[in-house]
């Protein structure tokens, strides 16, 4: 029988300088198609272990079905370069497969709404159904709310600054990745699930609202 787990999750997507602040619409910004996913299965038993890991490149393909070139903000934030997405970019399709395998039943949190601003657009794009529904995902911002941390404080706070501001050390992350990201966010959950401010079935319900 599989250990009960929920899937945390990060995305990367195509971005310019200020691309955030134009809301992806400016008149030389990508649309923000994704070029990596990351996610971590943490157990919700015992000492609430980290079971496995996936990062996987995506080879993003604009709304004409051409590749899409990148911009050199993008590469600098995040580390991806063409020759990365040449080499080990997949096609969003089977990236796509590479996730849901990964995932299989498991509820799924990212810190935000990735499911909507990365996932459902390069689906949309591409034209494709989404692998999942909606009710599938989780806003972890929502379970940090309940653990207590101050609202002022979710909402300015990045993923990839998440386990510094909780004090917690994970070796090795580049900010920006979406593995490392996720595990930032992963291993701040298992924080409070140690100390009993957030319970299993806390994330194992995604309806979960904070109090």
């Amino acid at each position: 029988m599989d250990r009960p787990a929920a899937v945390i999750y990060d995305c990367e997507f195509l971005t310019a300088e200020g691309a955030m602040r134009r809301n992806w619409c400016g008149p030389h910004d990508p649309d923000p198609l994704l070029a990596q996913i990351g996610a971590v299965r943490l157990g919700l038993d015992d000492d609430f272990p980290v079971l496995d890991t996936l990062r996987v490149f995506v080879a993003p393909l604009d709304r004409f079905g051409a590749p899409c070139s990148l911009d050199p903000y993008f590469t600098d934030l995040t580390g991806i370069t063409p020759e990365t997405l040449a080499a080990e970019g997949l096609p969003l399709t089977e990236a796509l497969h590479r996730f849901t395998g990964f995932v299989h039943e498991a509820p799924m949190w990212a810190w935000g709404k990735d499911e909507l601003t990365a996932i459902g657009i390069s689906c949309f794009v591409a034209g494709i159904a989404p692998p999942f529904p909606a009710n599938r995902f989780g806003n972890a911002a929502q379970l940090l709310l309940k653990t207590g941390m101050p609202p002022e404080a979710v909402t300015t706070t990045q993923s990839n600054e998440l386990a510094d501001w909780h004090g917690i050390e994970v070796p090795g992350r580049r900010a920006h990745d979406a593995l490392d990201d996720a595990l930032s966010v992963a291993h701040t959950l298992r924080h409070h699930l140690r100390t009993r401010a957030l319970t299993p079935e806390d994330l194992l319900d995604t309806a979960t609202q904070p109090d």
